[in-house]
This record gives C-alpha cells, structure tokens and sequence, in this order.
C-alpha cells in the first residue's frame, strides 16, 4: 500500500509542474482575512458551560481526553440544543459535589437556558462524550453518554424531560469508553450502536510519568493495556444485546477514541471506522449480518504514508476532493501532521503532504474537528480545535499548560486548504485545551456554527460571520417514517457542480452534530436537484431549491 501511495504523490508532483495548479504541498500559505470567520458568543446569552477535571489535577490518564459536546432538538421546536459532558473527577468522593453534565434550551435569537435539572439529565459519571439518535423511533431524540466506568442512555420522554434508560436498554458498560455513533448497519432500520474504548483502565492501574518540567500525563501505550469496542445490536423493543464478540470486532484490540459509522466501499453497507490513539486504526467492513472484518491495513488507513501507527484522536468521513466517495481525516498530537486518507473506489492513500494541511498541524495536538463549507463557496472548510496532551517548555508556567490555539483552514478544491487567519478563527483569541466539538447552524440562519468544549475550561459557541461567498440551501433528509435518514447519500447538482454529501451525526471527536446538510452555492442561485440514495438503496430525485431554502427531504412510501 505504501508504494501505491508514494506513486499517486509523484503522479501529483508531476501533474502540478506542467499546470498553472499550484498544490500548498507541505509548506501552506497563512491567508489573511479582512475580518475573523467567528465570534464568541458572550456569556450573558446564558451559555456558561465551564468544564471541570474536579479539585484538583491528578495527573490520571483520563483526564487529557475527556469532554464532549451533543447538538440535538431535544424538545422539536425547531433549534439546536446543547448538551455539554462533564468530567467533576475520577473518584465517586470528587464527584459528589462536583458540576454535573449540562443541557442548554435554544430559546431562538442565540439566547440559552440551563434546563439541566427539569430534563433530568443531569449525570455526574467521568463523562467522555455523547451521541444522539431516535433509537426507538418514536419521533424523539434520546441521548447516549459515554463515561469512564457506567455509560448512561437517557430516553427522551417527549415533554421535555428524559428518563433513565439504562438498566432496562442493557448499555451501562463500565470500562473506559471515548466516542460513539449510532447506525442501522443491518438494514432493519433501527440503529445499532458503536461505542469506542480507550484502554483498561482502573486508579489501582495509573502510572507515573513526568519530564524535567514535572509530572504530566502518561501515553496510553505506557499502559499496555489495549480495549476491544463494543458493538450492540438493536433488538427494536428499546433493548440492545451486546454482540462485540460474535460480530468481530473484538478480534483486533486498540486505543479507541473517534468513531465514524459510513458506507466507505460504496456496498450499499454502513462501516466502521476507528481512529486509535498510538495504534493502527481500524477499518470495520461490514459484511452483512452484523458481521465485521479489519481491512485497514489491506486499503491502507491503518497507518501513516511512513508506516506509522499515529495518536488518533477525532475524525470524519466526508467527500474532500469531491469524486464521489468518502475520504477520511483524522487529528493527531503534536509533532505527528493530521492525516487525510484519500479513497480512490475503497481502498486509501495518506495524501496529506499535498493538502496544505501537513506542516500546518505538525506543532499542534488536534481533537476535535469537522468539515463544513462555513464561506459558502462551495468547498468544505475546515475547523480543529486543538489541546496538548503533554507539556513542553514553551508552554511552563503558563495559565493552562496544554493550551493551544484552534485553527480554521478554507477549502480550495480537490482536497486542497490554506490556514485562515487570525489564527484561533476569532479576533483576540484565547487559548484553551480544546476536546470535543460540534457544528450545526445554532441560529436558523443557514450556516454553520460551532461549540468547543475546553478541557478544564470554558465552552464556547463560535458565531458564523464568516464573508459569503454567495447563498446556501439547507436540507433535511428523513425517511419514510419521519426517522432522521442517518447514512442517506446525497448527490447534489449546483450548475456545473456536483457535490456529495451523506447523513451523519456522529464524527468530531467525542460529539454529536446537526444531521442537516449546508450546501454553499458560491455564484449560484440555486440547487438544480439533489439525487438520494436512501439506506435501503432506493433512489429519488428532488429539486429545485432557490438560496435562502430550508428543505425537507422525505423518502417516498
């Protein structure tokens, strides 16, 4: 696989020098903009989220990783809430006074209320992150939260208030889980759910681990001690039966923390991806019959271009260089680039020195991250929101020692970017230690924003005011029963364009995000028809949609 990727770099190489297509290479200019793409959202809109490591800093692996971030309409009134996952400490004494996790009503006009209490999702777990689907299909959304030891599935009531599902749904595992996503990978409809794993982990099994600087956190390799993720069948009676083992998954251990659910061979099949944090990634090709096999290292996404296995962090499955099939990007830590697998028909090549986005992350430790097209200009942007893991010299005796700037990278065209300044994405920019972020257009206005969740350290809500390149029209697929289509495929035809989208909630790192689709016009004034391959592999055609139109898509009966 490496010679196959050593060649298609050298056919670029070559194709770059007899045209006037210059390729950033591993050398990305820094473009000024007259003006920042976002804004934070100031504290009296009633978003106060503050996250909490407990008492004190122990210096405990799971410290480094934890905070998360759902979008969801939990009360259907049409915007996007914010549910924020909250660490409060490793031991049940640290936690019993500490914050609990928070979820934020959308009152409309950018304005938040803290509904925590009254919802009764409240959950005081080490949490990681969270992940949204009706999972039942009863016209709601229910909201699963991952945690170190206990994961909890809140089921939403439909008045406003949720109920505590756990026990009864057979999803309260107690080890050490990252990201999820929820997805019908049988085709019955009813999603199944995929739950990351980091390490085996317990306080009786931390390490210690410093530098000449102090003590600091350890790797997960220091360890040794690699999880299997868990797999669990959705039963379609609001239980789910583990079958991790008989699926296969279970036959590879590795650091788990992002997971992608998408059909990445076009089989008609949803897969699962795993970005692993010092191991190689896996790559779950769905055979049918909830069975799975590991082909990352035969389709080449399990390692680097040099044969390394990286620290995988967040990741996203999406079409970056617009042929029509899934690439995928994923973060790393500092002095590692973030990687973008490029798919040519279903089998990956590390491109990423010819992106305009290698040299740019190399001193960086991205999380959390996500593609959407913020300009309007009809090519996928891209934010990562970054956070160190380790100290270094350069940041001792700082506020917060792992704090870095995010980044924001607009998109050229054929997977190529150019990082935007000022760096941060925002004017005076402050660093914190970025985890888990979420994007969806959190005032209707048809772009989209984002919310970061800060290690130890404030959330924030970044506002769009990014200069438009021309109109936009969002789209809301469901399927035949009014369900969310998660994994419907759109072919979008905008002129002499041709854009393809997918369904998805579950990518970033650790975070849930708005399924509906913002697709930038540029100079257009409208979609000309949108093409859908719905999850059973039926198709449908749809269209026009002039700038300006929120459309729903629904799958005929």
């Amino acid at each position: 696989m490496r010679s196959r990727s050593l060649l298609w770099i050298m056919l670029l190489i070559l194709t770059a020098g007899c045209t006037d297509t210059s390729y950033p290479g591993n050398q990305p200019s820094a473009v000024p903009s007259n003006s920042p793409w976002f804004r934070v959202l100031a504290a009296d809109s009633g978003f106060d989220f503050v996250h909490s490591l407990g008492p004190s800093r122990r210096y405990w692996l799971p410290e480094s990783v934890a905070g998360g971030v759902a979008l969801f309409d939990f009360d259907a009134d049409g915007d996007l809430d914010i549910y924020c996952v909250q660490a409060g400490g490793i031991l049940a004494g640290d936690r019993s006074e500490a914050p609990t996790n928070r979820l934020y009503r959308n009152d409309g006009d950018l304005h938040f209320t803290d509904v925590t209490d009254q919802a009764g999702v409240g959950d005081r777990g080490f949490g990681m992150g969270a992940s949204c689907c009706d999972f039942d299909r009863d016209g709601d959304l229910d909201l699963f939260v991952s945690n170190l030891g206990g994961d909890v599935l809140y089921l939403n009531a439909g008045d406003g208030t949720f109920e505590d599902g756990t026990a009864i749904s057979g999803l309260g595992n107690e080890g050490f889980c990252a990201s999820a996503a929820f997805g019908d990978l049988d085709g019955d409809q009813f999603p199944e759910l995929f739950v990351s794993r980091y390490i085996s982990w317990s306080p009786d099994k931390e390490l210690k681990c410093g530098s000449g600087i102090g003590e600091d956190y350890c790797s997960p390799n220091n360890y040794q001690a690699p999880a299997h993720d868990l797999l669990y069948r959705n039963n379609r009676d609001g239980t789910f039966t583990d079958i991790s083992s008989v699926s296969g998954i279970q036959s590879v251990y590795g650091n788990g923390l992002g997971v992608v659910l998408a059909d990445l061979d076009q089989d008609g099949r949803r897969d699962a991806y795993v970005a692993n944090d010092g191991s190689p990634n896996q790559l779950w090709r769905n055979l049918g019959d909830l069975k799975f096999e590991d082909v990352a290292i035969p389709l080449g996404c399990a390692v680097n271009l040099n044969g390394s296995a990286e620290a995988g962090m967040g990741v996203q499955a999406a079409d970056v260089d617009e042929d029509g099939d899934l690439d995928l990007f994923m973060t790393h830590i500092r002095n590692e680039s973030n990687t973008w697998y490029r798919n040519d028909s279903g089998v990956f090549s590390d491109v990423t020195i010819l992106t305009g986005l290698s040299a740019a992350s190399r001193d960086m430790t991205g999380f959390g991250m996500g593609y959407q097209d913020f300009d309007h200009d009809g090519f996928l942007d891209l934010f990562v929101t970054n956070g160190r893991v380790l100290r270094t010299r350069d940041s001792d005796g700082t506020d917060d020692p792992y704090a870095e700037l995010d980044q924001l990278f607009q998109g050229e065209g054929g997977g190529r970017f150019h990082e935007v300044m000022p760096k941060g994405a925002v004017a005076n920019a402050v660093k914190y230690t970025g985890r888990g972020c979420a994007f969806g257009d959190l005032d209707n206005d048809g772009d989209a924003d984002i919310v970061v969740i800060n290690n130890n350290g404030p959330g924030q809500i970044l506002v769009n005011e990014a200069p438009k390149a021309g109109g936009s029209v969002t789209l809301t697929l469901h399927d035949r029963d009014g369900i969310t289509a998660l994994g419907a495929q759109l072919e979008i035809h905008c002129g002499d364009r041709v854009l393809h989208r997918h369904v998805a909630r579950s990518y970033s790192y650790c975070s849930s995000n708005d399924p509906r689709i913002h697709v930038g016009l540029a100079t257009a004034a409208q979609i000309d028809r949108v093409a859908v391959k719905w999850l059973d592999g039926t198709r449908s055609e749809h269209g026009p949609y002039p700038a300006g139109t929120f459309a729903s898509i629904r799958q005929a009966r």
